[in-house]
């Protein structure tokens, strides 16, 4: 392996390392608003309806900018994108700490949902520029770990409000990201360009427009099987994990906290480290294989149908617990390969660009099936029900993921 080789490898891994901490910021930034309900509903006076619509609002212009963000991260430097994005929702979060009014509080969850919507194509492309094939998934399985450990201490903001003001926490961790943001304007760059060979001309910048990216994703049907497959994974899983903590508390009689944290605890924990794993065993099979990122997703959530049955069936809360493991650890492995997996199917220009209309779909739908969950929660349907139908659209999402043909990667990418 030449010098430049080595360095370049080091380079990959560190931009994990550092792409990470910046997911984690993000879910926890994302969630700590909802583990102060109470606390900021004192302060600023609001419906249960108004509260809600501030995380529609979040939702939507996340969504809606999505593909616009991905664009974006396509067509210029990655590394500065992402740094702009971090700067401005921590600045977002910390401004949240000084609002006064309803009003307000909605315009800065609007802003940060449009602040965000660059990061995550942006940071799943960046991180498919350094690594090869044989290590993308465990490397993007690396980075949404982030994600998931983000998501399991959003309770830190309730628990730091209930010893100082809700702004207090705003405050804190808007300034940590902003302090962080100016670490990465150091450390954190764009893969270096390959150098043309002595007499050859260097290569030439295309001038991308996003209706011809818009069209030329569209135009592959492996991407449109991978997009009804991202949004149906998504509510699928909310139709299991949405409705956990309830059943847990009609099933088993428990409190509504310790509901919430035994469905998040054995969940997040077994996702942490199936995330991970599916990403380590895609890039093995891969080796071999151009379809094996297809065969791990496609086993992974096979596997996570059983441990839902399990729970919604079983009635013995042994099971149930085991259940919650099962579809923990194996629900994730998609999820690690879905990035890499892109780079078998679009165009490579256009990577950031269709993770973004990716994530448009799934916030969409997601959003969509929160509001049909309190439909059907009101017409008292039966929860195991719920996970019977999540149980069912897994196997579907399993049978769209077998259908989608990879193409074999150049060999400059493998």
């Amino acid at each position: 392996m030449t010098l430049f080789a080595d360095n370049l490898m080091r380079r990959a891994w560190l931009m994990v390392g550092l792409l990470w901490f910046v997911a984690f910021l993000n879910y926890l930034d994302r969630m700590i608003l909802i583990t102060m309900r109470s606390s900021i509903k004192e302060a600023i006076p609001m419906t249960d309806a108004q509260f809600g619509l501030l995380t529609t609002v979040f939702l939507v212009a996340y969504g809606l900018l999505s593909p616009l963000g991905g664009f974006i991260a396509d067509k210029f430097n990655r590394s500065r994108i992402i740094v702009f994005s971090l700067f401005a929702w921590s600045a977002t979060t910390w401004l949240t700490a000084h609002a006064t009014s309803y009003g307000e509080l909605l315009f800065y969850r609007g802003l940060m949902g449009i602040s965000e919507a660059c990061y995550f194509p942006a940071a799943g492309a960046l991180l498919m520029d350094y690594h090869r094939n044989n290590t993308r998934s465990l490397a993007n399985g690396i980075h949404l770990s982030g994600v998931m450990v983000g998501s399991g201490l959003g309770g830190l903001g309730g628990w730091i409000a209930d010893r100082h003001e809700w702004t207090f926490v705003f405050q804190l961790f808007g300034m940590i990201g902003i302090i962080y943001s100016g670490v990465l304007l150091f450390l954190l760059k764009d893969r270096p360009k390959e150098t043309a060979a002595p007499g050859e001309p260097a290569p030439a910048i295309p001038v991308l427009k996003l209706g011809e990216a818009m069209v030329s994703i569209f135009s592959r049907r492996a991407y449109i099987l991978a997009l009804i497959f991202w949004g149906l994974l998504g509510v699928a899983s909310w139709s299991f994990s949405g409705w956990l903590p309830a059943y847990l508390q009609e099933q088993f009689h428990m409190s509504q906290g310790r509901a919430g944290l035994t469905a998040l605890g054995y969940i997040y924990s077994a996702s942490l480290i199936g995330m991970v794993a599916g990403g380590y065993f895609a890039d093995r099979w891969t080796k071999v294989n151009p379809r094996g990122r297809i065969y791990v997703g496609v086993i992974g959530v096979l596997v996570a149908i059983p441990g839902v049955l399990l729970v919604g069936n079983s009635g013995v809360l042994p099971l149930v617990l085991l259940g919650m493991v099962i579809y923990g650890f194996t629900r994730p492995f998609p999820d690690a390969s879905m990035v890499p997996l892109l780079c078998q199917i679009i165009d490579r220009r256009y990577l950031a660009t269709g993770m973004g209309v990716l994530n448009m779909f799934a916030v969409l739908v997601g959003g969509a099936s929160i509001y049909v969950g309190g439909v059907v929660r009101d017409a008292h349907i039966n929860i195991t029900t719920m996970f019977n139908f999540g149980a069912l659209g897994l196997l579907i999402c399993a049978i769209l993921l077998w259908a989608i043909k990879p193409r074999p990667l150049p060999t400059s990418e493998i």
